[in-house]
């Protein structure tokens, strides 16, 4: 991977990361810095996503700071100038699941445009 690709995936991790950060989530606006316009997730519930309806779920306390999410394997690859592709394990207070994340490159930073989590057992 080149030095440009190193630092676009470490960039989209650091932002991942900055999204499980259960301050963050309590935040509207600092969850709206990292989401994308046109963002969309299938979430492991089988459920669909988008701006307004997630901002109610990490509005909500979905990640607290007395047990934040567990991550693990996290990597990433660049698809295309700018599109990070992200996959990483996640236990949230025993609900464990496979994410996967786009990340873009905008004018304002990486954005996160789609994510995807798959429950395992």
């Amino acid at each position: 991977m080149t030095t440009e690709n190193e630092r676009a995936v470490q960039a989209a991790i650091d932002a991942e990361m900055r999204m499980l950060d259960p301050e963050v989530r309590a935040s509207p606006e600092r969850v709206l810095e990292l989401l994308d316009p046109e963002f969309t997730e299938i979430g492991a519930s089988g459920r669909r996503w988008d701006v307004e309806s997630i901002l109610t779920v990490t509005s909500g306390g979905s990640v607290s700071a007395e047990s934040p999410v567990e991550v693990s394997d996290m990597s990433g690859v660049v698809l295309a100038p700018g599109v990070v592709h992200l996959t990483y394990f996640a236990d949230n207070r025993g609900r464990r699941a496979w994410r996967s994340s786009l990340w873009r490159l905008t004018e304002t930073g990486w954005r996160m445009y789609f994510h995807q989590g798959t429950l395992t057992d």
